[in-house]
């Protein structure tokens, strides 16, 4: 290669390897076809594509021996270079199996372009198992993407969040993913923490859908579907005594009640697949102890049963919770939080989401709306909209936040009415500095601090007030407590 094909294939490499929910990914490419920011992306990477195609035949056509007559770092960038070509030629037939594939449920889909895929790759010289490995990559890739711009929203800490979903399933350096830990994530637990109704549920099933799955030539499937590889569980609506149970699975006779045996979530899971626990705050500490031993050792048995069997698949948990003070007051354990925080994500308030950008809601009633009737309606989405405008409180904060939403849709379309709840803080804060500016009696530090109990309200963490207010998170931390 010369100087410039090596420097146009680093940039490729660099492309292929970023986060598609970042900021780095559009720059590159930008930057490779000299187009606009505001050129829509399908146009960006198909003029992408052709320079990828047009780069990876000059550079074989130059060896007589093809794709194998280089070494070294040619060899490396050119390899790069022709997996992110291969990636996105098959980019569409990929996105048709998971919409297949969700449809269809439990049962595996044939691939029906795996033949021309794997074609492909051997045609570049990429030994059959390479092939295999790299065609069940791509197809987690395209799961992972798909699943994750499933959670709606431009605001900037929704574009942060779904960064770190990506980064919690590929690691922060793709390449080393691929060399190291692709089939080795099973010892990464995630903790996801943030108010009732903000969607961690949603994020989490977005890393539990998207395992690496192989592919099986035999079946021309893949091993599992993916719809299958992910088990959540409330563990708040279980009393303690039936948690062991439905987490293990019990033994016929194990206890009064258990008339057949039965198989609990660590059971179900599959080595591709991740179960969820959700509201891990609210279980008591013998059965942390329990879940901990699982967590260290990857082995349990069902209540009643002396017979080891070993859980393969990756923990994801939740909790709407204060984690610190929870810890403070000895109700979770410090040994079993570290087991537990490989990652830890939180998935922003809806006041914070709307506050970056009140455009948002759109977005949100839109993905709400499609969900509720199974199709979009732009024209159903501007009727709640209007409701929405006529009718809700002046800086109404969302207490339910986006699970709250969804039920204010559904009781405008049954009545187009809806109940507001009672006011959040940040409604008497506002009334209270009113008051003050009206009476002349608030002190400015007593107006700084009211204003910065609203930003909490809105933004949901005191570094995002202290981002706002300029003022360091210990100051804006006494601001809000001498709010009330």
């Amino acid at each position: 290669m010369n100087v410039e094909e090596r420097e146009f294939f680093t940039k490729i490499k660099q492309a292929a390897f970023s986060n598609p929910f970042g900021e780095e990914r559009k720059i590159v490419d930008l930057e490779l076809t000299r187009l606009t920011a505001d050129t829509p992306n399908s146009e960006i990477l198909a003029s992408l594509l052709a320079k990828v195609a047009e780069k990876i035949k000059t550079v074989i056509k130059r060896k007589p021996t093809g794709a194998s007559g280089f070494s070294g770092q040619d060899r490396l960038l050119l390899r790069y270079g022709i997996l992110y070509f291969l990636f996105h030629t098959f980019c569409d037939a990929y996105d048709r199996l998971i919409e297949e594939q969700i449809r269809t449920g439990a049962t595996p889909c044939r691939v029906t372009f795996a033949g021309d895929a794997l074609g492909a790759f051997s045609d570049f010289e990429f030994s059959r198992q390479e092939a295999l490995r790299y065609f069940a990559l791509f197809f987690q890739m395209r799961r992972a993407f798909y699943f994750i711009s499933g959670i709606a929203g431009k605001s900037r800490c929704i574009q942060n969040l779904r960064s770190s979903l990506w980064e919690n399933i590929f690691t922060k350096d793709v390449t080393v993913y691929d060399q190291y830990l692709w089939n080795r994530m099973e010892d990464f637990s995630t903790m996801f923490l943030g108010e009732t109704g903000t969607g961690k549920g949603l994020a989490a099933a977005a890393i539990g859908r998207s395992g690496f799955i192989p592919f099986n030539e035999k079946t021309n499937t893949f091993n599992e579907s993916f719809t299958q590889a992910f088990i959540s569980i409330n563990l708040s609506q279980y009393p303690e005594q039936l948690i062991e149970s439905e987490l293990f699975g019990h033994t016929k006779g194990a206890f009064t009640g258990a008339i057949e045996a039965h198989s609990g979530i660590f059971s179900r899971c599959s080595p591709c697949g991740a179960i969820f626990l959700d509201e891990i705050g609210d279980v008591a500490i013998p059965v942390q102890i329990k879940l901990l031993q699982v967590l260290q050792e990857r082995f349990f048995a069902p209540v009643g049963s002396h017979k080891q069997e070993r859980f393969q698949g990756r923990v994801i948990a939740a909790t709407n919770k204060d984690v610190k003070k929870l810890r403070e007051q000895k109700e979770f354990r410090n040994d079993f939080y570290y087991r537990l925080c490989s990652d830890i994500i939180e998935v922003p308030p809806l006041r914070r989401r709307l506050a970056e950008d009140p455009g948002e809601i759109d977005e949100i009633l839109a993905f709400i709306i499609t969900r509720i009737l199974g199709q979009a309606s732009a024209e159903i989405v501007q009727m709640v909209k209007d409701f929405l405008h006529s009718n809700q409180p002046k800086d109404y904060a969302w207490p339910g936040n986006v699970r709250e939403l969804e039920q204010c849709v559904r009781r405008v379309l049954l009545k187009n009415t809806y109940d507001w709840p009672r006011q959040e803080p940040s409604g008497n804060a506002i009334s209270r500095i009113t008051q003050g500016i009206e009476s002349g009696s608030m002190t400015a530090q007593e107006m700084l601090s009211y204003y910065c109990r609203i930003l909490y309200d809105r933004l949901g963490t005191y570094e995002a007030v202290a981002k706002m207010t300029q003022l360091d998170r210990r100051t804006v931390k006494k601001h809000i407590n001498q709010s009330g």
